[in-house]
């Protein structure tokens, strides 16, 4: 299978799966309304497991731009390829999210605040310091490259896929239960700015800004985090 289509189809299940649990929790009438952090953390990672299962062997599961060029400064992935994976993964954010919106239509049409809205296709700070919430992002992401790095450079696809997709449900399970309480744990470019943009596009009642202030902080914190975490697990463990 072509490895950009991997990535393109495996993101949008991705954002189709997770923004879809942050929807079936936080916007009025859903079945899941209320069901609060635990179900959230679980289904994000469980988002990256089913599309991780499905590609892997394909594309190694990057799904993550933060995740292809960290994994390129350490020569693991190759960076010719690099904006063919970023391409697809932003493209693929952006359909998922989409579904996701058509999906829930009418219960975002229920809800009323336009921070829950916007909730559902992005992250926010649970309180707004640009700089520690930056550091989070940063670190958070750290934990995730540190930990899936181990033994990627002796694997063939180079990518979650080529390490064990359950390690990193774990890993993203974890980090969003004791991370993620800070700034919702984006840990991905596209997961958040493509999502982002597909909230800024579709007829929304009583929609509310996209908040582009912040936007930049899930985007440049995950790629510093990643490339930091994939260079210091290489330094650490080798490969």
């Amino acid at each position: 299978m072509n490895v950009y289509l991997a990535e393109f189809i495996g993101t949008a299940f991705l954002i189709l799966l997770g923004d879809g649990v942050v929807a079936n929790v936080i916007l009025k009438g859903t079945k899941g309304n209320g069901s609060g952090w635990i179900v959230i953390t679980v289904g994000w990672a469980t988002a990256v497991l089913v599309p991780a299962l499905m590609f892997g062997a394909a594309s190694g599961a990057h799904f993550n731009p933060a995740l292809t060029i960290a994994l390129a400064v350490v020569g693991i992935t190759q960076w010719a390829v690099v904006p063919g994976y970023i391409g697809a993964q932003f493209l693929g954010a952006m359909v998922g999210a989409f579904l996701v919106w058509l999906m829930h239509k009418d219960h975002f049409d229920a809800t009323s605040d336009p921070g829950t809205q916007l909730g559902v296709f992005c992250t926010g700070p649970a309180i707004r310091n640009p700089s520690l919430n930056l550091v989070c992002e940063i670190i958070g992401t750290f934990v995730l490259l540190f930990t899936l790095s181990y033994g990627v450079g002796q694997a063939s696809d180079g990518g979650i896929g080529a390490i064990g997709t359950w390690r990193a449900w774990a890993v993203i399970l974890t980090i969003g239960i004791s991370l993620g309480g800070t700034t919702g744990y984006a840990i991905n470019p596209a997961r958040d700015l493509g999502p982002r943009i597909m909230h800024a596009i579709l007829p929304m009642k009583g929609k509310g800004s996209s908040d582009w202030g912040y936007a930049w902080i899930p985007v440049v914190g995950p790629v510093i985090g990643a490339i930091l975490g994939a260079v210091a697990a290489k330094a650490v463990f080798g490969g």
